[in-house]
């Protein structure tokens, strides 16, 4: 008898996971679905150290067993030999968040459920013991994944359909859902997964902006409208959709052109940037669209971070001091180009402290079947996020 890991002892004592979830659980162990060799996801690719089955059985099976992410495959399939590759593209889902995204689902025997990225097969195979394997349906992008996860699904003797496709599109074929959990995040709702979505039905996913790794885990109704609103209720950091990615920011050290704007600001980087999952960088990326940063250590102890703007090529560098040690003192700000990025960012911080610096629960998601309306709110639907 496998024994029962720490994660789902804890969610289950806490009421987080019924009863018959955590026997299904315990029944699908997530080693089962994983590949020989994977890479524990820290946080930062670079750090992630290969885990070979055949080299250190032991090592394999605790990792596996733990609650970590755990990388499958890295750019996009490219990648080959045991070191990390430069961006994860498929994994395996910290157990714990996907108990409490399927428990959030409330999926219940005979509903009709969609699981957009399929990934290793491991959700797929739990929807089918909760829903019914007649009643579940995946897609995933990537055919050598798609591939992979029908065998793993066989070997446990479930045959739900991995399709292959484009999970922004779901699968036509097989609507109307009563569910759809979506294993990636996406900057937009696609309209195909509401339009696809019974009225009264149920989609979870994980939601970013692109202005950060993190953003959080979203439970949406869909109307009778064509509309689909509700909260978020966990802080979280999934890949993005493929179709869906922020285009990289340009390499190497920004070098600011004569005349560039002078400044200093007293925004806390620790504040505004520490941490994965923090909200005041859900906010910003909220209110500063199609932006990005990065972040680099200067020899001098100075964190170095640049603020791109994706529309025009504006860009703004914030001389931090050392690791944010001094948060609240001057720091000095350049930018130049047509976009004022970095006043853009300041705005948005201001407009989130300025409102007592709202947790990520007090926020919402609305969202249209054209796929062309979206909106970020706090507290309530009409109550939009915005300057």
């Amino acid at each position: 008898m496998t024994e029962t890991p720490t994660w789902l002892r804890q969610m289950a004592a806490s009421g987080e996971v019924d009863a018959e979830w955590a026997a299904i659980f315990r029944r699908l162990p997530r080693h089962l679905f994983l590949p020989d060799r994977m890479w524990p996801f820290t946080g930062y690719p670079a750090r992630s150290a290969v885990v070979d089955r055949g080299v250190d059985p032991v090592m394999w099976r605790r990792w596996a067993d733990s609650d970590t992410a755990m990388v499958t495959q890295w750019d996009d399939g490219r990648h080959r030999g045991r070191e990390a590759g430069r961006f994860p593209t498929s994994s395996g889902s910290r157990p714990s968040l996907v108990a409490r995204m399927l428990a959030a689902l409330d999926v219940r025997p005979g509903h009709r459920v969609l699981d957009v990225g399929a990934g290793t097969g491991w959700t797929a195979a739990l929807l089918a013991l909760r829903a019914g394997a007649e009643g579940v349906v995946a897609v995933e992008v990537d055919p050598g994944v798609a591939e992979a996860a029908r065998a793993r699904l066989r070997a446990v003797g479930l045959k739900p359909p991995v399709v292959t496709g484009d999970g922004d599109a779901g699968w036509p074929a097989g609507a109307p859902y009563d569910r759809v959990q979506a294993g990636f995040a996406v900057l937009r709702v696609p309209g195909a997964w509401i339009r696809q979505t019974r009225p009264g039905g149920l989609i979870v996913l994980p939601w970013c902006t692109g202005f950060t790794v993190g953003g959080g885990l979203v439970l949406l109704r869909v109307g009778d409208g064509g509309t689909a609103t509700g909260r978020f209720f966990h802080p979280v950091g999934f890949m993005v959709s493929r179709s869906q990615r922020c285009a990289a920011p340009p390499g190497g050290e920004p070098l600011p052109p004569p005349g560039a704007a002078e400044s200093t600001t007293r925004v806390p980087h620790g504040d505004l940037l520490g941490g994965r999952y923090g909200t005041a960088a859900f906010v910003v990326g909220t209110l500063v669209p199609e932006a990005v940063h990065t972040a680099s250590e200067w020899s001098d102890g100075l964190l170095r971070v640049c603020f791109h703007s994706l529309r025009c090529g504006s860009r703004a560098v914030v001389f931090f001091c050392p690791l944010g040690g001094c948060d609240g003192c001057e720091q000095r700000v350049v930018q130049w180009g047509d976009r004022r990025v970095w006043d853009e960012v300041e705005r948005a911080y201001t407009w989130w402290t300025g409102r007592g610096r709202p947790e990520l629960t007090r926020f919402g998601l609305s969202a249209s079947a054209d796929g062309r309306g979206q909106s970020v709110w706090l507290d309530r639907p009409d109550r939009p996020v915005a300057l």
